[in-house]
């Protein structure tokens, strides 16, 4: 197994586990268990829990970013507002694969000691929202005046709940309704603010 395999065994079982017990009721132990490694290995590759789940943090916002860009990206000629369509379903699909990310994501990383990740959380992922809303901006879909960084906040905040309410008390829902429902509120507002505008 290579040093990268093991990392990212040690990140699945940390993540499973501090969505299920919390930051504070996660043992070393109890992640190199779950791992199926040593204790040692923990500290081997991280050196200490906090650094484990600092590294886990920035993964995981790295891969969610990705995720997003990708999203935004495709197809180059489509509207800001339909690229922002298809980044709030990729960021759907994201955590409907990682759904423990993204409980630890809402319920750990707001933390002061993790000001750092949130503020990589906030020039990646919701960096993404906020260049397609500026987008929009430009394109005058949205007014002028448009405050995108709370926009970009307040979506990716939304998609992130809908995703953990999903996941906790309707996983039979599909994907794509739950999709079209948030399209159709962020579609409402967004029209309401270019006719006020």
């Amino acid at each position: 197994m290579t040093r990268e395999d093991t990392r990212n065994r040690l990140f699945r079982a940390a993540v499973e586990l501090i969505a299920e017990q919390g930051f504070a009721g996660t043992t070393v132990d109890a992640i190199a268990e779950r791992a199926g490694v040593a204790k040692g290995t923990v500290f081997y590759n991280f050196g200490s829990k906090d650094a484990l789940f600092s590294a886990l943090l920035d993964h995981g916002i790295q891969r969610l970013t990705m995720s997003l860009a990708e999203a935004a990206g495709v197809p180059s000629d489509a509207t800001p507002l339909a690229r922002l369509d298809a980044v709030v379903l990729a960021q759907l699909r994201f955590f409907d694969e990682y759904g423990p990310f993204a409980r630890v994501l809402f319920g750990e990383m707001w933390r002061t000691a993790w000001q750092d990740a949130v503020t990589r959380l906030r020039e990646g992922a919701l960096g993404v929202y906020e260049r397609i809303l500026a987008d929009a901006v430009e394109a005058g879909e949205l007014r002028e005046d448009f405050d995108t960084g709370t926009a970009a906040t307040a979506l990716f905040g939304m998609a992130l709940t809908v995703s953990i309410e999903r996941r906790v008390l309707r996983p039979d829902r599909p994907l794509e309704e739950v999709h079209a429902t948030l399209v159709e509120l962020i579609h409402g507002r967004v029209t309401k603010s270019v006719e006020a505008g």
